[in-house]
């Protein structure tokens, strides 16, 4: 039996294979935009929680602002809630990307270098043996980085203001720290806590942005040999 005169080359896609590709990265995209909407509601409501708190804190000159301390359970409750809908979306958008920079970057720019034995082997090993692209540490961060920050920092803003105001203005500093007493908590203990609990998020957004600095570069130099 003879060989075929010209076989195909494994690295050329046939049209029904690229017309197959791209309905697939459409469902991608399409999964990518749900679970994109659900971190959005999960950040709407740790926004909604911390207004309410506020609210309910600045009511009245006697208001307590333990509201303001009790909401912060809340917020690291939907973060933890978003950090791992954020696992989800993010193999759901990798893969877009994915799809994005070796198929469709190719096609519209044909000298940019690529393999495309590699990025097809890399896909079908992806849906072949699907994971997590991040790790449950690296998505809390980035979610700290992107929202959750700004909304802690707002929720410490508020609580050292209704310290300094309510009831009255605060005279000294031994006063400032008498009216953060929770019940028998010292309140310079909560204060303690509280800044450790400022500083960690902080800490956190520095590393994530760092860390994703030097992926960025490795990603670069090594044309993307990974996803996520």
């Amino acid at each position: 039996m003879t060989e075929p005169a010209n076989p195909k080359d494994p690295a050329e896609l046939s049209a029904a294979e690229i017309g197959a590709l791209a309905h697939l990265y459409r469902g991608e995209v399409y999964r990518s935009t749900v679970w994109r909407t659900r971190l959005d509601t999960t950040t709407n409501w740790s926004v909604v929680t911390l207004g309410v708190a506020l609210s309910i804190t600045f009511s009245s000159p006697e208001a307590s602002p333990l509201p303001l301390v009790l909401v912060g359970v809340l917020v690291l409750f939907f973060l933890a809630l978003e950090a791992r809908r954020y696992r989800y979306f993010n193999v759901w958008r990798a893969r877009a990307r994915w799809m994005e920079r070796h198929l469709y970057v190719p096609i519209l720019d044909p000298v940019a270098p690529h393999d495309p034995v590699v990025w097809r082997s890399v896909l079908a090993q992806d849906y072949r043996a699907p994971d997590y692209h991040v790790s449950y540490l690296v998505a809390v961060a980035r979610r700290v980085r992107s929202n959750y920050l700004w909304i802690v920092l707002i929720q410490s803003l508020a609580y050292v203001g209704k310290l300094l105001v309510h009831p009255v203005s605060v005279p000294d500093l031994a006063t400032f720290i008498a009216r953060a007493d929770i019940g028998p908590l010292p309140g310079l203990v909560v204060l303690g806590l509280g800044a450790t609990y400022i500083v960690t998020w902080a800490g956190l957004a520095i590393w994530i942005t760092r860390r994703d600095s030097r992926r960025l570069a490795e990603r670069g130099q090594s044309r993307g040999a990974s996803m996520g």
